[in-house]
């Protein structure tokens, strides 16, 4: 373990033996800490917060502080963090909250960059990318392999499906369906198609890529079907196409209303 003279850790907190904390950090009670992980300068890590493997995290980050809830009285609520993430400079990652779930999770292998702010009772899943100054409500659940532009801001209780991407200060007030790319301003967002790109870098056949692009088609580009008309037909035209399955299920699973905006172009 190689603790820097200046940092202050907590005799109750259990840091492995191979992490790394920079000057002036501060680590609480009830935190600990996996093999691997470097801390940099000035940042304080509170608890009750659990740390994985081979995390690195930034200077001037704040990690496990208390929800922003008005109706929290200090109930021990938990941040969970996975292995292998980037989490850069003045990130802050707060705990779950008594009237949510409990517990913020973060996956793995995700990678955090500066000014992100994670929300109470957010759970994020594995390969996510958060842009510079991107910021989560509380309650907000982000699918594997998520990309988050700069400047994104997503409201309370929503959900983004995996392999979506969503453009640049884009403001979030529906769920995001998986798979998609969305973009624009708040008042005028729109999806603008499959993400093929990123589906291709993730491992995804051609085949079921244009699967998806033709589903995408029938789905968000067909005014006339309504939307329980336009998902059964979906599902009808490709029945062993998993993907189409889970996107259409992702509609069907929603509790609050789901984007079906879309540009001309895709």
């Amino acid at each position: 373990m190689k603790i820097h003279p200046t940092a202050v850790v907590d005799p109750d907190a259990s840091l492995d033996s191979s992490v790394r904390v920079g000057p002036y950090t501060v680590i609480e009670k009830n935190v600990q800490i996996g093999p691997d992980t470097e801390i940099g300068s000035h940042s304080i890590i509170s608890g009750p917060t659990s740390i994985g493997a081979r995390n690195r995290i930034g200077s001037f980050a704040s990690i496990g502080a208390p929800p922003q809830d008005i109706h929290y009285q200090d109930e021990p609520t938990r941040l969970e963090i996975g292995d292998d993430n980037w989490i850069r400079e003045y990130t802050s990652l707060h705990r779950g909250s008594p009237g949510g779930s409990g517990v913020t999770r973060i996956g793995n292998h995700n990678l955090l960059m500066a000014y992100i702010h994670v929300a109470h009772d957010c759970w994020l899943g594995n390969h996510v990318i958060m842009v510079n100054n991107a910021t989560l409500a509380g309650h907000v659940e982000v699918g594997d392999r998520v990309t988050l532009g700069g400047l994104v801001a997503v409201q309370q209780f929503t959900r983004i499906g995996e392999y979506s991407f969503i453009g640049a200060m884009s403001g979030l007030i529906l769920d995001v369906p998986p798979y998609i790319i969305v973009a624009g301003i708040r008042n005028n967002l729109q999806i603008r198609g499959i993400n093929r790109i990123g589906l291709k870098r993730a491992g995804f056949d051609s085949g079921t890529i244009k699967n998806l692009s033709k589903a995408f088609v029938i789905i968000f580009k067909t005014p006339e079907l309504l939307l329980q008309e336009a998902l059964e037909k979906a599902l009808t035209e490709f029945p062993d196409c998993k993907a189409v399955a889970r996107l259409v299920q992702f509609f069907k699973d929603s509790r609050r209303n789901v984007m079906r905006l879309s540009s001309d172009g895709e």
